[in-house]
């Protein structure tokens, strides 16, 4: 029986409090666990980055995000192991839908995941001709600059029944 693997996407911010050094290692680490156990899409390392809001009086963390092919019950050990990890400020990791997902790693050409036998459902191109005559047919019926309306006395006032 085989094992139907999906695509993944794992982005995890490090802390830099014991240097640079130190969080680089700890990506390798990671980075060996899912190659033991997945087979490595893409790596893309953003590297020393400032965080949005401070974690653990921490105002910068060591990113990398890493695509991978597992198996579904890889995620919980990998979510396992990034949770008792010290360094590991943040971490998120998410199924990609192959079938609208591009990888786009800086320095490298933009790969598309998924499988090859969906080559006829290629996306619709808009037409480009058509858009310009609806544009112009809207123009035509929006009706030209109308003279100001002709203001009309107030009605006068009824009297009043006695």
């Amino acid at each position: 029986m085989e094992i139907k693997k999906n695509t993944y996407e794992v982005l995890f911010a490090l802390s830099l409090k014991n240097g640079e050094e130190q969080a680089q290692a700890t990506a390798e680490k990671i980075k060996a666990l899912i190659e033991d156990n997945a087979e490595i899409v893409a790596v893309d390392v953003w590297g020393k980055r400032r965080l949005a809001y401070p974690i653990n009086y921490e105002k910068e963390g060591y990113y990398v995000l890493i695509y991978f092919r597992s198996a579904p019950d890889f995620t919980a050990e990998l979510t396992r192991v990034l949770g008792i990890t010290e360094d590991a400020l943040r971490f998120i990791v998410l199924a990609v839908d192959e079938k609208k997902q591009t990888i786009s790693v800086r320095g490298s050409a933009p790969e598309v995941i998924g499988d090859d036998d969906d080559e006829d459902e290629a996306p619709a191109e808009p037409a480009k001709a058509e858009e310009a005559p609806a544009e112009a047919a809207e123009e035509a019926e929006a009706p030209a600059e109308e003279a100001p309306a002709e203001e009309t006395p107030a009605a006068e006032e009824a009297p009043a029944a006695e």
